[in-house]
Parts: structure tokens; C-alpha cells; sequence
């Protein structure tokens, strides 16, 4: 009988979920909105009711679509950082404080004292720092802080005592060591956090007896351990070899690349996650689509692309960003945009722009060189971006390997991939 293995993403505006069999066939998908954000008490929250209504929704709508006794496994991936307190019984006790949330400054300074410059708990937006927030205002005994993923794997589980290494490292979890360091003691926090921490793809338990009569699965249905959604994103697109890589060409330009060593450089916002035996290594750019959009409409860029011969240089030099500061591959927080001189031809200015983000790509990938990491030995790309053949062609030429555009980068592929990683 064909298997189905079943990935639920959670990003900011909805739930998405994948059901796909041993070949990697979409069978069927389905997704439901999610409220707006909303800013309570200075801090951007969700409600996580909401959280799981939506993936009741999604799921009811899944299950409707293929034959339920075929599930076999089902994870859940969630935004980076974005916590919730809850009880030993799984009861939400607070908001969901979301990944953009950049309010917990005291806590962010209370955690640069003590946390190793390489932790990926640093900054005002880690989970850690959030947690350390919500403790201080909620002091009842037996609570536990949760991850999005955590707490709606927590759910189908019905145990609320686990976490994954990818969502757990803005928490303080040492990735390399494998455990919570021994830096958390004097924070106060160790008590609250999840007692054990999954590898994406480890098997967590079987779902709840509850949840299988509820939705009318298998009671050997398995839960699988998720990731965060940007992770998912990358092992949707296949990458699994040592010199992959994958550019995100939204707003911004972000890079991950596999490599067989962790690299930690917090100076230029890079860090590492475990993909089973490999490391996934990363940086993000502030130059990237929002600068060319400043510039010209969607129907102007697909126009003047088309004007552009890839195979020659405009001989223009910038630096386009929207605004003041950069931090990978250069860590210039003053660094100003550069855009000119601009020439009277359009399509000559927009050469200059495209040519240049992809310089920047090549630098990136040359800085994550010089930090350890290997030169990839080929671009998946994603995003907006990826949509710009010209463009494509000209980051061929300036990187010096293949640039493809990824058959799919959506999230709950990728996370369906890894509950099926969870069967064998």
C-alpha cells in the first residue's frame, strides 16, 4: 500500500500542509490563513489558538483528499523564534511572541554578558531572549518555553517535552555539543526549556490517541521532528550534497550553503545549523529586490531584462541597498548605497544594479570560503528573483558554476521530506 508522509508549514500569514508518498509525489496540498500579527504590550504576537485552528483547518482539508490509513508520518515546521510559554498540559499562557518581534532589548543585553559570541541566542529577536521575558511576567510553576513547531508537534503528540536542533539554536542550544550549555544556569531558564532535543527527521512518537480519532488516522501514525520554515524551504529544493547551495532573491539576498564544518561568526550574522552529519551555513545581504523595486514595476524589470545581453559587463560598480548599513559579506553598519553614476538608459542602469547584486553574491560565497566553508559547486536559486532568466545568466557568469532556479522551494514540501526521512 503507498505510504503518505505529511508536512505542515507554519509561516507569518497561514498553515500549508503536503501530503507526499515514497517517490516524492504531491498528492495533495491544502493551507488556511492565519490572523494579521498584532502588537500587544509593545511586543508582535499571535494568538496560538489560532496557530491551531489553522492546522486543524488544514489538515481536515488534507485528510478529505487522500486515503487516511496511508499516513504514515507527519512533521511541523514553524517560524524561527517565535515562542509561547505553556503549561506541563500544553495550555497556551501567553501570546505567541513572533520571530520579528525586537522588543526584548533588556534580556538581549542580560544574554550578551554571559553567552559565547558564537551562541545563536544573541540579539533582541532570539527565541532565548523572548523566554527570558515571558519567565520574568509569568511565574507559575510546571511551564515549559516552546518553539511555534514545538508546541503544534506538541499538540498531535500530546507531550510537550521535546524540541528540534534547528528551532532550538536561537535558544541557547549548542549545536555542536549537542545539549543545553552550561552558560543557561545563571539565566534562570533550564527548567522551562524542552528536556530533549530532536535531530529534523528523528522520530519524536506516535500521535496522540486522541488526535487519531479525531482526524481519523492511523494510531501508528509517527511524529516527526520539523525544523524552521527557512530551513524547509532549503531541503524542499533537493540540496544534500557538500558544496550545495541555495540564494533566496527576495528582498534580500540570503545564502545557505551545505558544508561538512560549523562555522559561528556572529560579526557578519553568520551562522550554522545541523542537517544530519553536515552543516547548513549562512549569511544574509540587505542588498537584494527591494533596492531594484525602488527602481522600476515588475512589467519594467521583465522589459529591460529582456534588452540586457547577460554575456557582457555594464562596467558599473555599486552597491545598491535601500538604506544605510550592511552586515554580510561586508560588516559595515554605516555602509551607504551605491547607485551612482546613473546612466540616461534604463536598461544600462539596470544591468549595473543586476550585475552587482550578483558580485555581491559572488563575494558572499567567497567570505564563507575564507571563514571555512567550501565554494559551492552549484547555485539553487529561490524567490522573486529566481524568475529573471537575464538575471540568472549573469550570476552564471559572475560565480563561475551552474545557477538553476529550484522545481520547488516551498516549505511544506520540505518538511514533508523529512517526516518521510522519519519512516525508515
Amino acid at each position: 500500500m503507498t505510504q503518505l508522509f505529511i508536512g505542515i508549514d507554519f509561516g507569518t500569514s497561514g498553515c500549508r500542509a503536503y501530503a507526499i508518498d515514497e517517490k516524492t509525489t504531491i498528492f495533495a496540498s491544502s493551507n488556511t490563513p492565519l490572523p494579521e500579527s498584532t502588537v500587544v504590550n509593545g511586543h508582535i504576537v499571535q494568538n496560538p489558538a489560532d496557530w491551531w485552528q489553522a492546522c486543524e483547518n488544514t489538515l481536515s482539508d488534507l485528510f478529505r483528499k487522500i486515503n487516511r490509513d496511508q499516513i504514515k508520518t507527519i512533521a511541523v515546521n514553524g517560524t524561527s523564534g517565535t515562542v509561547l510559554l505553556c503549561d506541563k498540559n500544553g495550555t497556551a499562557l501567553t501570546n505567541g511572541y513572533m520571530y520579528n518581534d525586537n522588543a526584548c532589548r533588556d534580556e538581549a543585553e542580560q544574554i550578551k554578558t554571559i553567552a559565547p559570541d558564537e551562541s545563536g541566542a544573541h540579539g533582541a529577536s532570539s527565541g532565548l531572549s523572548k523566554c527570558l521575558r515571558l519567565l520574568k511576567n509569568n511565574k507559575q510553576a510546571n511551564i515549559i518555553c516552546l518553539n511555534q513547531a514545538d508546541w503544534i508537534a506538541g499538540n498531535l503528540l500530546n507531550r510537550f517535552d521535546s524540541s528540534d536542533e534547528n528551532n532550538a539554536l536561537k535558544m541557547g542550544y549548542d549545536p555542536v555539543k549537542r545539549e543545553w550549555p552550561s552558560w543557561l544556569h545563571p539565566l534562570n531558564c533550564l527548567h522551562a526549556l524542552p528536556a530533549t532535543v530532536l535531530q529534523p527527521g528523528d522520530v519524536s512518537g506516535e500521535i496522540s490517541p486522541a488526535i487519531a480519532k479525531y482526524f481519523g488516522v492511523p494510531p501508528s501514525t509517527k511524529i516527526v521532528a520539523g525544523t524552521t520554515d527557512s530551513i524547509a524551504a532549503f531541503v524542499a529544493t533537493g540540496s544534500h550534497h557538500i558544496g550545495d547551495a541555495v540564494t533566496s532573491l527576495g528582498s534580500t539576498l540570503a545564502i545557505k550553503l551545505i558544508s561538512d564544518k560549523p562555522i559561528f561568526t556572529p560579526k557578519y550574522g553568520v551562522y550554522s545549523h545541523r542537517l544530519g552529519d553536515k552543516w547548513l551555513v549562512g549569511g544574509a545581504s540587505n542588498t537584494g529586490g527591494a533596492v531594484l523595486k525602488r527602481f522600476f514595476s515588475n512589467d519594467e524589470l521583465r522589459q529591460l531584462s529582456s534588452q540586457i545581453d547577460p554575456s557582457q559587463s555594464p562596467g558599473l560598480q555599486y552597491y545598491p541597498l535601500s538604506s544605510a548599513g550592511e552586515r554580510f559579506p561586508v560588516n559595515d553598519p554605516l555602509k551607504q548605497p551605491l547607485l551612482s553614476p546613473r546612466p540616461e538608459s534604463d536598461t544600462l542602469f539596470l544591468h549595473g544594479m543586476l550585475e552587482s547584486i550578483a558580485k555581491i553574491e559572488k563575494m558572499a560565497f567567497d567570505k564563507l570560503v575564507e571563514l571555512g566553508a567550501p565554494y559551492p559547486t552549484q547555485i539553487i536559486t529561490m524567490g522573486g528573483g529566481s524568475q529573471n532568466e537575464t538575471w540568472r545568466l549573469i550570476r552564471e557568469r559572475i560565480c563561475g558554476i551552474p545557477v538553476i532556479n529550484a522545481s520547488t522551494a516551498e516549505a511544506a514540501f520540505g518538511t514533508a521530506l523529512l517526516a518521510k526521512q522519519g519512516s525508515k
